[in-house]
């Protein structure tokens, strides 16, 4: 069975509501698991560096199950929403800061909920890498933790084993991304119905780290992100791009990037691979099945860029998530 850690960090004024709706929607996965027959698939437990925390001046306690010190391994961590004073929130949760890095190190994925990605930061574990967290604390995000790539526009990012959130009540949406993932879609839909959380199918599919880079204002970028789109099985250069909204190579870039914070290329690159990610976990699809659907003709090319964004190849990747197509 599999260890799911929701850890409680110290300080006044942290968000109560997404530890208890990750702790309520994890448990009715299991529940729902258990009753189809199955084994329940994570061990649940809160667990902090103090015996109880204060909520809301003290209105509300948390009394985690068990101290950090006690869990040597896990495999999946959620780290919730922090109050507004970020660096303080960091200096009291050292210890879980250094704790939640040891984990990751050894193998454990990692999902930051809202503002709990200060936290995140604070570990190291997305230098040089995508993190989503509340847009009104952008600011303050990017002048704590420089050297991250920080995507407010995005409701979830997912990048080597770390999993963010935009923000606010959002972070269900989080939850039932991360439900799909490690259980399957039915418990997703299930768990979706049961809550009465709106699950939109773009938001869980190829495409859900994309939808919120549309929230710019640059039309031209806009149709240029939906023709890259409708154009999976097929490389487009932004030569062509450029010629087709008839604008200048260099200013068509620069607006791209403005608008997205990435190049097209990459922007390309992302929306191919995502539906790789999408066809190895529901389908028993070959690696050239699946690279010839997304526009790719050259085997070792495919397996640089899938490994660049998944941190896998692609065999590890339908290994790790699709064990029916393994079987097969």
């Amino acid at each position: 069975m599999k260890h799911l850690t929701i850890v409680v960090p110290d300080g006044e004024g942290n968000n109560l509501s997404s530890i208890v709706g990750a702790y309520k929607i994890f448990s009715r996965a299991n529940s729902y698991r258990k009753e189809s027959g199955k084994r329940e698939l994570f061990t649940i437990e809160l667990a902090g560096i103090s015996e109880q925390v204060e909520y809301y001046d003290g209105l509300f306690s948390v009394k985690p199950h068990r101290n950090i010190s006690e869990i040597n391994k896990t495999d999946l961590v959620i780290i919730p929403s922090l109050n507004h004073n970020y660096e303080q929130a960091v200096k009291e949760n050292q210890l879980l800061i250094d704790w939640i890095e040891k984990q990751y190190k050894h193998g454990a994925e990692i999902a930051s909920i809202c503002t709990g990605a200060f936290m995140l930061a604070a570990a190291g574990l997305v230098d040089g890498k995508s993190c989503s967290t509340h847009w009104a604390v952008a600011e303050s995000f990017r002048s704590m933790f420089p050297k991250v790539n920080l995507q407010t526009d995005k409701l979830i990012t997912d990048e080597n084993g770390i999993y963010t959130n935009g923000g606010a009540y959002s972070f269900l949406n989080l939850i039932i991304y991360l439900v799909e993932k490690y259980y399957d879609r039915q418990t997703a839909i299930f768990c979706s119905k049961v809550f009465q959380i709106e699950m939109d199918r773009q938001s869980q599919s190829t495409f859900i780290i994309f939808k919120g880079q549309k929230l710019h204002g640059d039309e031209m970028v806009k149709d240029a992100q939906a023709y890259i789109e409708s154009k999976l099985h097929e490389k487009i250069s932004v030569e062509d791009l450029s010629a087709k909204f008839s604008v200048g190579r260099r200013n068509f870039d620069r607006r791209f990037i403005k608008a997205t914070g990435n190049t097209p290329g990459e922007y390309s690159q992302r929306v191919k691979i995502e539906s790789a990610k999408k066809a190895f976990e529901t389908s028993r699809k070959t690696v050239n099945e699946v690279m010839y659907e997304v526009g790719y003709s050259d085997v070792k090319a495919f397996r640089e860029v899938f490994r660049k964004i998944t941190g896998m190849s692609p065999l590890d990747y339908r290994s790790k998530y699709n064990k029916e197509a393994m079987a097969g």
